[in-house]
């Protein structure tokens, strides 16, 4: 399994869907890049100026939004995954 180091997240990227409401076909190049995903897996967090560690806000399980551009994807055994810092993490979906 993949361990993020300092303040980064891994998301398991949360697919769109490929027919629209009027069940249409989309391409794969027409879809919005998805901005939804769960958290897998979650570094030890970071550290401020005076060497305190800052804990992380988010935890494996969790349901999140992030930025729309943010991240770099992953393909790690056959499943996409998505590698970004916490900053970028938007809300936890309750």
């Amino acid at each position: 399994m993949l361990q993020p180091i300092g303040d980064r997240v891994i998301v398991k990227v949360k697919e769109e869907e490929e027919k629209t409401v009027g069940g249409i076909v989309l391409a794969s190049n027409a879809k919005q890049k998805p901005t939804e995903g769960e958290v897998v897996a979650v570094g030890e967090g970071s550290y401020a100026e005076n060497g305190s560690k800052i804990p992380m806000t988010v935890k494996k399980g969790d349901v999140v939004l992030y930025d729309k551009y943010s991240g770099t994807d992953v393909k790690y055994d056959d499943e996409k995954y998505l590698v970004l810092h916490e900053k970028d993490i938007l809300a936890i979906v309750k």
